[in-house]
């Protein structure tokens, strides 16, 4: 053990960390991301280690954020750090790791200390990677997800709740803002909760956001729901599955996305509100998360198998993923036309997608018979109740319930991509349209996106608008642009590609 002076770095790292000179690490026989128990006369606390030979000088200790906010240390206060032995949970991911089942008492203790910040980011990966290379059993993905929600806040309406999931993959999927709207307006509770964009365009929470607030505790979206039947949020404040998006952190650099921990995911996040019926939207494509339809089926009925488990009403709509829901992509262009459909206005694909998985809700929830949800959702959203009740909805969530698609400000910037030549659009690229969105600034600038001016079978001609890109800031326009020249996102039939060899 030695005794160290306080040095407070004000950043906020979004994990437990302390920093120490390389000498005194040394002397205390402590290396990088090692665990060390630090203690003042009054309180202690465990930290993850890193090293410096210059940010700090020898005899001094660096409190980031994330442990002075609660460890309540003053610059110079006398610290005693010493060596501290790791969690058990550590053990248990190198079990894990030799491709060997978890039980339930293992997968809690696991998630515990991840929710509880005592693993670093080095075995978060060693346990996402053991996942993706052995695979969870159906036993262990139902206790990773009863650890996924026994870990974080839980909410009960004391009454059957309905709710919808993606598996994701396609832009311009809003369908969220006109299914909640719809099932609400029937009468029936939807308190969905939504993630932010990690590689797409838009996250519904992000679309949402651009007509009210998404960011709500749990008694806050409670009391929403409870006076609306429905809601929108983000779930990253609720509290809900909390291990969830420490996971998520991990899997995107690492480019993963384990099977069973998607399954535990999505579910763990369902039970979390209280759903009890569940539609889960599985689109495929090319470009999709799922392939073929071999795929969408096994992953629907494992979907099915594991609500089975938790005695959730569950159905899965396998959907065509092949091109863009609707015609725009990114915030603000997605809300503009999820409230173009509310109003009558709405494009054939989004609409039809919207009603159809709307209606396994309402046909869940007794509203409307067996085969006829899809048309009752149809005449929800044809006679306006819907809109009315998306305004009310948005009203309580902090927005302005007089919002029409005409107030919604697109980015000020934009270019028109021309169609070369005469022909018919032969395919139209899910991730070429995704990229070119966020180099136009979208998600974090809502205005960035793009509208789609023709899909897949529309004839064309020679100067025809194929797409118009939108952004706040002419730099980013201009990288939009010419990452649109380069990726070519929609082809047209009798289109010259290449010329060999080279002119």
């Amino acid at each position: 053990m030695v005794k160290l002076r306080a040095k407070k770095i004000d950043l906020e790292i979004g994990k437990r960390m302390v920093l120490l000179h390389e000498q005194d690490a040394l002397e205390i026989g402590t290396l990088a991301h090692d665990w060390v128990k630090i203690s003042s006369k009054t309180q202690k606390t465990v930290a993850f280690l890193d090293t410096t030979k210059s940010y700090l000088n020898p005899g001094q200790i660096g409190i980031f954020k994330d442990v002075y906010e609660k460890f309540k240390v003053k610059d110079g206060t006398v610290i005693s750090v010493s060596l501290a032995r790791p969690p058990e949970s550590i053990e248990l991911i190198r079990k894990k790791v030799h491709g060997k089942p978890l039980s339930k008492d293992e997968y809690h203790s696991i998630i515990s200390d991840l929710v509880h910040h005592k693993l670093g980011d080095i075995q978060i990966a060693a346990f996402l990677l053991a996942e993706q290379f052995h695979g969870l059993t159906m036993e262990e993905i139902e206790y990773l997800t009863r650890a996924m929600v026994d870990t974080g806040t839980t909410i009960d309406f004391d009454r059957s709740c309905f709710d919808k999931h993606s598996v994701g993959g396609v832009p311009g999927n809003k369908v969220t803002l006109l299914i909640v709207p719809i099932v609400a307006a029937a009468g029936l509770l939807i308190p969905k909760t939504s993630s932010r964009a990690i590689t797409s365009a838009s996250g519904t929470a992000d679309t949402m956001e651009v007509l009210a607030n998404v960011e709500f505790d749990a008694a806050e979206l409670k009391e929403i729901v409870l006076r609306t039947s429905g809601a929108i949020v983000w779930g990253g404040k609720l509290g809900t599955a909390p291990a969830d998006d420490l996971l998520i952190r991990i899997e995107h650099p690492l480019n993963i996305d384990p099977y069973g921990q998607m399954l535990a995911s999505i579910l763990s996040k369902k039970l979390s509100v209280g759903a009890d019926h569940v539609v889960i939207d599985i689109p495929v494509g090319d470009e999709t998360k799922v392939k073929t339809i071999e795929e969408a089926r096994r992953l629907a009925q494992n979907f099915v198998e594991l609500s089975e488990r938790f005695k959730i009403h569950l159905q899965c709509g396998i959907t065509y993923g092949g091109q863009p829901v609707g015609h725009m992509v990114g915030p603000a262009l997605e809300a503009k036309e999820a409230l173009l459909a509310l109003e009558g206005k709405g494009h054939a694909s989004l609409v039809e997608k919207s009603t159809a998985l709307a209606g396994v809700l309402l046909e869940m929830g007794f509203v409307a018979q067996q085969g006829q949800g899809k048309q009752v959702a149809k005449d929800i959203l044809a006679s306006g109740k819907a809109l009315k009740k998306m305004r009310e909805i948005v009203e309580f969530q902090g927005g302005d319930p007089h919002v029409r698609s005409d107030d919604i400000k697109v980015g000020h910037k934009s270019v028109a991509l021309k169609a070369p030549c005469d022909g018919f659009v032969t395919n139209v690229s899910n991730a070429a349209i995704t990229r070119i969105a966020r180099a136009a600034g979208a998600p974090k600038e809502k205005g960035a996106g793009l509208l789609l001016r023709w899909k897949r079978g529309y004839k064309v001609k020679k100067g025809d608008t194929l797409i118009e890109i939108y952004a706040e800031r002419s730099t980013k326009l201009n990288e939009a642009r010419t990452l649109a020249m380069k990726l070519n996102p929609v082809t047209i039939e009798g289109m010259l590609l290449h010329m060999i060899p080279e002119i």
